[in-house]
C-alpha cells in the first residue's frame, strides 16, 4: 500500500537530495522548487516522484531555458490528478519529439496549458488522443522548394496550445483533430493565416469549429424551431444565432428585437448541450427542448409583456421588476402547456439560502433568484419573511384579475423597498446559481427617453434621410475540399441582383435574323405541345364507364364476392411537367471573338439564349435565366434575367440584350445557388442547362482542379434532389474536365457558330 508524503514531513535532508535529483541550477527554478516539492508530494504518489524530477532534469538539459522546467514542476501534480501518473510517458515522448523538431519553442506553451488540458479530458486515453492531435499539426512543417524540402517550425502550434482548454470545452478530442487538421492543411503556405486560424480569428476557423461542436446546433434545429413557433405562437420571425463558448466574458443571454410594429427577430445561442443537474432528481434537458424552453419564453413575452419607462428607476428595482415579470411569463406558459412546468424547474438554478456572505459580496441577484425559485417552486422551502409575503402577493395579482407589466413593476418595486441592503453597493457581486438561462435579457421591456424629448415631442418629425437601396446580404456556401473529402463551409459568398436592361428589340432582331431555323423548330414544338388527355382509371365519380373494370366487377358480383365499386375512369389533359433554369458563365473569356467570325462568343451565346427562350415559352414551360461570375470566393455575382414568375416580354429581353462578360468562373457556388431557386418549383422534372465556355477557375485558387471537383461535388448534389444538370460548352478542349464534371450530361459545341442551333435542338431532345 503506498502512502502519500506530507509536506510538512518532508525532510531537509530529502530536500538536498531532491535538489541533486533535479540538477538544475537555473535561479528562478530553486526560487519555487520548495514550493513545487510540497505540493508534488501531496498530488503525486512516492513512485511517481522520481519519473516527475527526472523528467524536469532532463528538460534542464535541453537547452531551452528555465521556462519549460518551470511550467513542467507547476503543471504536472495537477496534470496526473486528471490523467494519471502513467501519463508521463506519453508527455515525454512528445517533448522529445519537439525538442528534435524546429518546434521546440512549443514546449513551453504546451505544458502551461497541460493542466487545464488535462481537466477537461479526465482520463489518459483522451489525453494521448489530444498528444496525438499536437503531433499531427507539427509534422506538418515540410515543404518543397525548387524539388529541395524545407522544415520549418508550425506557425500555428503556438496558438493551438494557448487556445486548447478554451476549445476543449465546445468540442471533443475528435472534433479538434478534425478542426486543427483542416487549418494545419489549408493554411500549411500561409503562415499568417495559420496562427490567426488557430486563434480563432478567420471566419472558416469559426465556421468548422462550429461544424465540430458538439452539443445542439441552432443551425441543426432551426426549421423545428420555426415550426414550433408558428404552431404554437402563430410567429414568423427569424432566428439568427450568436457565438458562444469561446469568448473571454460570459456567455450572453438569449434577446429579442422587435419595436411595435417591426417583426424584429429572435437571437439565440449557437449551441446548447444537454442540461442535467446532479444534485435533483428532475429530468435531464435536451439541447433541443432547451431551445424550446428559450424561444417559448420570448414569444410569451412578445404576446403578454408590455414596454416600460426605465428612466428614474435605480438597476436595483429594473432589476426586481424583470424578475417578476419573467415570473409571471413562466406562469402564463404554464398554465397554457403544463408539460413545460417540469422543463422550467430543472432548468432554473436553486439557490441556497444563507448562502451569500452579506459582509463580502453584494447579494441583491442572490435574492432575485431565491424570490424567482420560490414564485417558481411551491416547494421551494426558503424561511425568508420578505420573500414569502411577496410570493403570497404575487399569486393573488396572477390569480385575480388580468395581471400585467405593469402590475408587477408596482409589486417589484414594494419589495425592493422593503429588501434593500447596505451591502448590495459592494463591488463584489455573489453570482452562484443566479443565471436562469432559458430566460432573455429584457431589453424589449424598456424604453428610455432622452434629454428634450419632452420639449420636442410636439415638433413634426424631420423627413427621412435619402438614401440607397442596400442590396440583397449575401448567401454563404460550402466549397467541396477534395484532398480531404470534406467541405468548407460557408466558404463563398454569392451576391444576387437583377441584370441592368438595354434594348430588348436588339433581342426581337437576334430572333429575326434566325428565322428560318425558327420555322424548321416550330415544327417539333407542335409536336412537343401536349395534344392528348390520359385517362384516369378506378373512379368512382368520372366521364365515362371503364369496361374492363366494370366486366371484372360483375363477373365479382356474379360470384358472390364484393365487387370494385370505382369502375368508371375521367381524362385529364396530358401535360408537360418540367421547369428549366438556363445558367450562362459570363466570365470574361467570353468577350473572345469566334474564329473566322465578326461576333464574339457572348453574342452567340445571347443568340442561343433568346432563341432557346423563345421555344420554352412557345412550350409553356416555366423557366429562368441567369448569368454568374466571380471575382475570389469573397464575390461570387449571380445575375437574374428572367425569374420564374416573369413573362417574356420587353424587362427580360432588356436584361439579356445588355449581358456583358466578366472575371471568373467559380462554377460551383453558382450551380448551388441556382439549385436553390430550381428546387423551389412544383414540377415532375427539373432541368439546369449550363453555357460555359471553359474550366471553372478563379483568382484565388491556385490548383486548377479543385474548382472542377468542387463542381462535380455541386452537380451530384443537384442529382441527389432530383435537378438533372446539362452542360453545353463551347470549348474544344472542354473533354478534358467537362465529362469529369457532368459525366455522360455534357455536349461540346465544336462549331461555335452552330450554337443557336445545337442548343435549342438539345433541348427539345432532353425534355421530349
Amino acid at each position: 500500500m503506498t502512502t502519500t508524503l506530507h509536506p510538512n514531513s518532508i525532510a531537509p535532508d530529502q530536500l538536498a537530495t531532491w535538489r541533486r535529483q533535479l540538477d538544475c541550477s537555473f535561479a528562478s527554478v530553486q526560487a519555487v522548487f520548495v514550493d513545487c516539492l510540497h505540493e508534488a508530494a501531496q498530488l503525486l504518489s512516492p513512485q511517481g516522484l522520481d519519473p516527475y524530477l527526472n523528467c524536469a532534469r532532463a528538460l534542464g538539459k535541453m537547452g531551452r531555458g528555465a521556462e519549460p522546467v518551470l511550467a513542467f514542476l507547476q503543471e504536472w501534480p495537477q496534470t496526473a490528478q486528471h490523467v494519471g501518473e502513467e501519463s508521463l510517458t506519453d508527455v515525454e515522448a512528445l517533448l522529445w519529439a519537439m525538442q528534435k523538431s524546429p518546434n521546440s519553442a512549443a514546449m513551453a506553451p504546451l505544458l502551461n496549458t497541460l493542466a487545464a488540458v488535462a481537466r477537461r479530458l479526465q482520463g489518459p486515453d483522451p489525453l494521448r488522443r489530444y498528444l496525438d492531435v499536437v503531433r499531427d499539426v507539427m509534422a506538418r512543417t515540410t515543404v518543397s522548394i525548387h524539388g529541395r524540402h524545407t522544415t520549418f517550425a508550425s506557425p500555428g502550434l503556438p496558438m493551438l496550445l494557448e487556445h486548447a482548454p478554451r476549445l476543449l470545452d465546445v468540442l471533443t478530442v475528435a472534433g479538434l483533430a478534425r478542426w486543427a487538421d483542416y487549418g494545419a492543411r489549408h493554411y500549411q503556405h500561409h503562415p499568417d493565416n495559420q496562427r490567426a486560424y488557430f486563434a480563432c480569428q478567420l471566419p472558416d476557423s469559426r465556421a468548422v469549429l462550429q461544424r465540430e461542436r458538439h452539443g445542439t446546433l441552432l443551425a441543426d434545429v432551426e426549421n423545428q424551431l420555426g415550426l414550433t413557433l408558428h404552431a404554437l405562437w402563430d410567429h414568423t420571425v427569424a432566428l439568427q444565432a450568436y457565438a458562444t463558448g469561446l469568448g473571454d466574458g460570459g456567455t450572453p443571454a438569449p434577446w429579442s428585437t422587435h419595436h411595435k410594429d417591426d417583426v424584429g427577430s429572435i437571437c439565440l445561442p449557437d449551441v446548447y448541450d444537454d442540461f442535467s443537474e446532479r444534485s435533483t432528481d428532475l429530468p435531464a434537458v435536451s439541447g433541443l427542448n432547451r431551445y424550446r424552453v428559450a424561444l417559448a419564453h420570448i414569444a410569451a413575452h412578445r404576446r403578454w409583456s408590455s414596454s416600460l419607462v426605465a428612466d428614474n428607476l435605480s438597476p436595483l428595482q429594473r432589476l426586481s421588476i424583470e424578475c417578476l415579470e419573467d415570473a409571471r411569463i413562466d406562469h402564463l406558459l404554464v398554465r397554457h402547456y403544463p408539460g413545460l412546468h417540469p422543463l422550467l424547474l430543472a432548468l432554473h438554478p436553486r439557490p441556497v439560502e444563507g448562502a451569500c456572505d452579506p459582509q463580502r459580496f453584494s447579494g441583491l441577484r442572490h435574492r432575485l433568484a431565491m424570490l424567482s425559485r420560490a414564485l417558481l417552486d411551491p416547494q421551494h422551502g426558503y424561511m425568508d419573511a420578505d420573500l414569502n409575503a411577496c410570493v403570497v402577493q404575487f399569486h393573488s395579482l396572477l390569480n385575480g384579475s388580468p395581471s400585467s407589466t405593469q402590475a408587477m413593476r408596482t409589486l417589484a418595486l414594494q419589495y425592493a423597498a422593503r429588501t434593500r441592503r447596505q451591502s448590495d453597493q459592494l463591488a463584489h457581486v455573489y453570482f452562484t446559481d443566479t443565471v436562469v438561462s432559458y430566460r432573455d435579457d429584457n431589453r424589449h421591456l424598456w424604453t428610455f427617453i432622452e434629454d428634450g424629448d419632452e420639449e420636442e415631442s410636439n415638433a413634426a418629425p424631420p423627413p427621412p434621410p435619402e438614401r440607397e437601396t442596400p442590396g440583397l446580404p449575401p448567401r454563404h456556401y460550402p466549397e467541396w475540399d477534395a484532398p480531404s473529402q470534406s467541405y468548407r463551409p460557408d466558404w463563398v459568398s454569392v451576391y444576387e441582383a437583377l441584370h441592368p436592361g438595354g434594348d430588348a428589340s436588339a433581342i426581337d432582331a437576334l430572333l429575326a435574323q434566325h428565322a428560318r431555323l425558327a420555322h424548321q423548330l416550330e415544327k417539333l414544338l407542335d409536336l412537343l405541345k401536349p395534344q392528348s388527355r390520359m385517362r384516369i382509371r378506378y373512379q368512382e365519380e368520372g366521364s365515362e364507364l371503364d369496361l374492363d373494370v366494370a366486366l371484372r366487377a360483375l363477373l365479382d358480383w356474379r360470384a358472390g364476392c364484393t365487387p370494385d365499386p370505382r369502375i368508371l375512369m375521367s381524362h385529364r389533359p396530358d401535360a408537360r411537367n418540367i421547369a428549366v433554369l438556363v445558367l450562362l458563365d459570363l466570365s470574361q473569356s467570353l468577350n473572345d471573338p469566334v474564329p473566322n467570325s465578326h461576333q464574339t462568343r457572348l453574342a452567340l451565346g445571347q443568340q442561343a439564349v433568346a432563341l432557346l427562350a423563345w421555344a420554352m415559352d412557345r412550350l409553356g414551360d416555366p423557366f429562368a435565366l441567369a448569368g454568374f461570375h466571380s471575382n475570389t470566393r469573397h464575390d461570387v455575382r449571380y445575375l437574374h434575367i428572367k425569374g420564374f414568375s416573369e413573362r417574356w416580354d420587353e424587362a427580360p429581353k432588356a436584361r439579356l440584350a445588355a449581358l456583358q462578360a466578366r472575371y471568373s468562373t467559380r462554377m460551383g457556388a453558382a450551380l448551388r445557388h441556382a439549385a436553390h431557386y430550381l428546387g423551389t418549383q412544383k414540377t415532375d422534372k427539373k432541368l439546369l442547362l449550363v453555357l460555359t465556355d471553359g474550366r471553372p477557375s478563379d483568382v484565388d485558387v491556385n490548383d486548377e482542379q479543385a474548382l472542377v471537383h468542387d463542381a462535380r461535388q455541386a452537380v451530384q448534389e443537384l442529382a441527389q434532389h432530383g435537378m438533372h444538370a446539362h452542360c453545353i460548352s463551347l470549348d474544344p478542349q472542354a473533354d478534358a474536365y467537362v465529362h469529369d464534371i457532368f459525366g455522360r450530361h455534357a455536349t461540346v459545341v465544336d462549331k461555335v457558330e452552330q450554337l443557336p442551333e445545337r442548343l435549342t435542338r438539345l433541348f427539345l431532345s432532353l425534355t421530349r
